[in-house]
């Protein structure tokens, strides 16, 4: 079995790098609302935003889902699995979520195919397409759009990015 990294670890390896790792996590309504965020301090009272994940939880082993993925294109390299990482290291140290589940949304055929391939890299895999059928409205509705989507082991994403965050900073 692979080591996996405790949140505080990956907190510490990011300010080892110069990095501020943060999570505010919500628990309205009996779910956790969460946003992760990567960021660089410039000044005492200035950061830079490189990038952040947007989701929420509920009890239960398939919980956790993701919704928002945004990282700078000039972002330092690693800072996308950082957060890929941390997300999953909470999910697996403070919910019951052993599962993640987002919507690879489809605004455009050549987007769509670099989103689906995005999510595969993390150990994603494509469920079922949501489209206009009536039973698609509901995650139409919590997405905002139709897709791809998509499932994976927080465990496996979580050994995917740390290695690849473990990479990103090796020589």
């Amino acid at each position: 079995m692979t080591r996996r990294p405790s949140l505080s670890e990956l907190e510490s390896q990011a300010r080892e790098r110069g990095l501020l790792l943060r999570l505010q996590v919500g628990r309205p309504l009996n779910l956790w609302s969460l946003k992760v965020v990567v960021a660089e301090e410039l000044a005492e009272s200035r950061v830079q935003l490189w990038g952040e994940m947007k989701g929420w939880a509920y009890g239960g082993e398939k919980g956790l889902q993701l919704d928002t993925m945004r990282v700078r294109s000039d972002s330092p390299p690693g800072v996308g699995d950082l957060i890929w990482a941390a997300t999953m290291a909470w999910a697996l140290e403070a919910t019951p979520c052993r599962q993640a589940r987002l919507l690879a949304i489809r605004d455009g055929d050549n987007q769509y195919q670099r989103l689906v391939r995005y999510f595969q890299q993390r150990g994603f895999s494509t469920v079922r397409e949501v489209g206009s059928a009536p039973l698609d409205l509901s995650l139409r509705m919590v997405w905002g759009g139709a897709g791809a989507l998509m499932v994976a082991n927080c465990s496996e994403v979580l050994d995917r990015s740390w290695r690849r965050w473990q990479a990103s900073f090796t020589p």
